[in-house]
């Protein structure tokens, strides 16, 4: 990931409702833990079930079906790794399933399937989580952010190079920017022994398509791996942009930070139909993920029922409003304390 420099000024103070949440917040997360177990034979249908329908839809395009029909497999086949992946997620959080050795097997495979290897994954996440929205240190695992004055003060080749990481084109090509490179072969060239898993995920999917290729034609190694993969990345990888880089988020230099506060202030609700929140997994509910990690993802609705002080968190969608206005937003001003687009600097 691109790593980059920051020469920060004095941030605004607090505001009383950043001060409240401050306080508060630790109270919070004790009132989560009792939502912080799973239930092992609801975990284990919600994995076997997606993984089934994953399959089913996966080898629907390598049958003597109609075109159209194909083509619907394969839509559903991209939703289906979706879900599996963030259902993959909360099992490396040790939110689902965390005692089972057979879990653990099946989602170290998924991984190797999926262009995520665990090695990368589980450490570039956990430092996800507990640097999320600082100034400092945030870039790993996640997309970096520059202040307004370090922005202005860089090169243009490292403006650029910024500014790719955050484009709407690297985003929507996730698979490759984002998986294939970013999770894959950059970790394995920058440390082969620690992430020989990355070369491992490399190889069985070019292997899966070669296969595809000789025994089934390009159409059906298209339609049975790659639209599947690309709808997949592609959708997670705005979801993950767009769960820490909305209107309202809030980022602080490290002095300025608490876990509790980024969990709160800078982790939105991304609001979604409830056939949107059962492909996602609901990782829509990701103000509360971030305050505990360990709540399955089937609990996450319970928890926003529950407890009171989680029901105004803040909120984008998908709808393509919201989507523009998250993309168009670039670099953080210190003055205003908010996130801002680059034409008018």
């Amino acid at each position: 990931m691109l790593e980059v420099s920051f020469d920060l000024a004095a941030t605004m103070p607090d505001s009383s409702s950043a001060q409240f949440l401050m306080k508060n917040s630790p109270a919070l997360i004790l009132k989560t833990k009792a939502y912080a177990k799973d239930f092992f034979w609801t975990s284990w249908w919600c994995v076997l079930s997606t993984a089934f329908l994953l399959a089913l839809t996966t080898v629907g395009p390598l049958l003597n079906l109609p075109l159209a029909a194909k083509v619907v497999c394969s839509l559903f086949a991209g939703l289906l790794s979706l879900r599996l992946f963030v259902i993959y997620h909360d099992q490396q959080h040790h939110a689902i399933l965390p005692k089972s050795k057979l879990a653990g097997v099946f989602m170290w495979l998924f991984g190797i399937w999926a262009l995520s290897p665990s090695s990368i994954w589980r450490s570039s996440h956990n430092h996800h989580h507990a640097h999320n929205s600082k100034l400092r240190g945030s870039h790993i695992g996640s997309f970096p952010i520059m202040t307004k004055e370090n922005y202005q003060s860089s090169s243009r080749g490292k403006c650029f190079k910024y500014l790719f990481m955050r484009h709407p084109l690297t985003i929507l090509f996730g698979l490759f920017s984002i998986f294939l490179y970013g999770m894959v072969i950059c970790p394995f060239l920058n440390a082969p022994r620690k992430h020989f898993d990355c070369l491992l995920s490399f190889v069985v999917n070019l292997l899966m398509g070669i296969v595809l290729v000789h025994f089934f034609g390009w159409v059906a190694m298209v339609l049975a791996l790659l639209i599947p993969r690309f709808i997949a990345c592609a959708i997670g990888s705005y979801l993950f942009y767009a769960q820490h880089n909305f209107p309202d988020v809030s980022f602080n230099d490290n002095a300025g930070w608490t876990y509790e506060k980024a969990a709160l202030e800078s982790s939105s609700f991304l609001a979604t139909n409830r056939v949107m929140a059962w492909f996602t997994a609901n990782i829509g509910y990701h103000h509360i993920h971030h305050l505990n990690a360990r709540v399955p993802f089937y609990r996450l609705p319970e928890v926003l029922k529950a407890i009171p002080e989680l029901q105004q968190p803040k909120i984008t969608s998908l709808h393509p409003r919201d989507i523009f206005r998250c993309l168009s937003l670039k670099v953080w001003c210190v003055e205003t304390q908010r996130m801002v687009g680059v034409r008018n600097l």
